[in-house]
């Protein structure tokens, strides 16, 4: 079995199941987790070249009108792979190669691989496609072990929420500019650790949302874990929200509760490692420190000064 995954969550659902790792023989140029794949030939590229927020924002609307997609793929590469199975999804435009390229390019492939499109809304679909990887890598039993472990700790970590007691209101913002407030499989993770979770509903799509949302909305905790960045871009992007007339005044900046993630570990990515952002999240809202994963990728913010 030869894989290709253009998708880094199918790389990490993969790579979950022990010895599928071997079986990767290509990657998409985000997929960049575990570390020990970085040597497998990248297939993709991308034309978005901005760096900031705003200017990410505004040539991701340029480039999916003018090209459709904003990425773009070694198809020459690919062939000579001889892949059987190519992973790749249909949920985001915005997150990898789109659905209808990647079959058209297979379509023309030595042998026809087989195309497995991953679309997860909810944590367990995630683990659903976990077994459909599994499954279609012949390793269905050894999939089924790592659901196992994964199921384990999120429900060891859920048995620390009290659900009689209201939970603080707590956000996520996959953007900063403007702001995108997150969804699919996210207020799912927020509402189970024991919080409650405006402004989107389980399983639809991240949306715009304007400062007067978020400021009505009063979030008494507040994470921030834009998409694809890291915590040293997140940190260069602040000034986008502390700059405003607005942010000293949320409640959450005024108690030092917001957390700065970075996204491409935690949250954005539907992996095994939305696992460990449940734990670290359900330690941080229920004052559960023990519950929380080692060095997490995590920088808590100091109170707002008057």
């Amino acid at each position: 079995m030869r894989v290709v995954s253009l998708l880094p969550s199918a790389t990490e659902l993969l790579c979950s199941i022990p010895g599928a790792e071997e079986l990767l023989v290509g990657r998409s140029h985000e997929c960049d987790w575990p570390p020990s794949i970085l040597d497998r030939p990248v297939l993709t590229g991308q034309h978005i070249t901005a760096t900031s927020s705003a200017e990410i924002d505004a040539q991701v609307r340029e480039s999916l009108e003018e090209h459709g997609s904003l990425y773009t793929v070694d198809a020459e590469t690919l062939s000579s792979l001889h892949p059987d199975l190519i992973l790749t999804q249909d949920l985001c435009n915005v997150c990898s190669i789109d659905l209808e390229t990647v079959q058209r390019i297979a379509a023309d492939l030595p042998g026809t691989p087989r195309v497995l499109n991953l679309d997860p809304t909810s944590i367990e679909e995630v683990m659903d496609d976990l077994l459909k990887i599994g499954e279609a890598c012949n390793l269905a039993a050894r999939a089924n072990e790592t659901l196992v472990d994964l199921r384990a700790r999120y429900w060891s970590a859920r048995d620390h929420v009290n659900e009689l007691v209201p939970g603080p209101v707590t956000l996520l913002l996959e953007w900063m500019d403007p702001l995108f407030i997150a969804g699919h499989w996210t207020p799912q993770l927020i509402e189970e650790a024991g919080a409650r979770h405006l402004l989107n509903e389980a399983g639809q799509p991240s949306k715009v949302i304007e400062p007067e949302q978020l400021i009505e909305a009063a979030p008494e905790r507040l994470v921030i874990a834009p998409c694809g960045m890291k915590l040293e871009a997140i940190e260069r992007e602040l000034e986008t929200l502390t700059g405003t007339d607005w942010w000293n005044g949320l409640p959450a900046v005024r108690q030092g509760l917001v957390a700065l993630v970075d996204g491409s570990a935690w949250f954005n990515r539907p992996g095994p490692r939305l696992v460990d952002a449940f734990c670290w999240l359900t330690a941080w809202i229920n004052d559960r420190p023990e519950l929380a994963p080692a060095d997490p990728p995590v920088r808590l913010l100091q109170p707002a000064r008057d």
